[in-house]
């Protein structure tokens, strides 16, 4: 990797990098913020419920992301990083500006994601085997 790459794809995780601790920080100050101590129906408090559920969802896949791209800033410093877990060349430059904490390049994750595709099929097929026959010993 070239010094002004690795200036540059620096430059743009220390961007996101930013812009997820803002958000972060951001949705949480919210969340505190619009917590309410009002007397609800159950009808309310189920939806404010839900909606709290869904927020917390988010602020945990953000701190996530966070997390990954503080790895990337190690790797980064490191000399490891911009280059893929799996066939160790390097990853593209595009897929690094709009995925910047990603650990392998796209013929490599496109393997992946298949390879759990298909294994998530198999498990399923014999859950639902597995039930069936449990169904039959009844």
């Amino acid at each position: 990797m070239t010094a002004m790459r690795k200036i540059d794809l620096g430059h743009v995780l220390s961007e996101h990098r930013r812009q997820m601790q803002a958000e972060v920080a951001g949705r949480i100050r919210d969340g505190r913020t619009n917590y309410s101590n009002e007397v609800r129906d159950d009808l309310e408090r189920s939806d404010a419920d839900f909606q709290g559920d869904i927020a917390l969802a988010l602020v945990q896949m953000k701190a996530e992301t966070l997390r990954r791209i503080d790895e990337a800033l190690t790797r980064l410093d490191a000399d490891q990083y911009g280059f893929c877990l799996e066939c160790e060349r390097e990853i593209a430059e595009r897929r690094l500006r709009v995925l910047p904490f990603a650990v392998r390049c796209q013929a490599c994750e496109e393997r992946r994601e298949q390879a759990q595709g298909c294994a998530r099929r198999i498990a399923d097929h014999r859950a639902a085997f597995s039930l069936f026959r449990d169904a039959i010993a009844s």
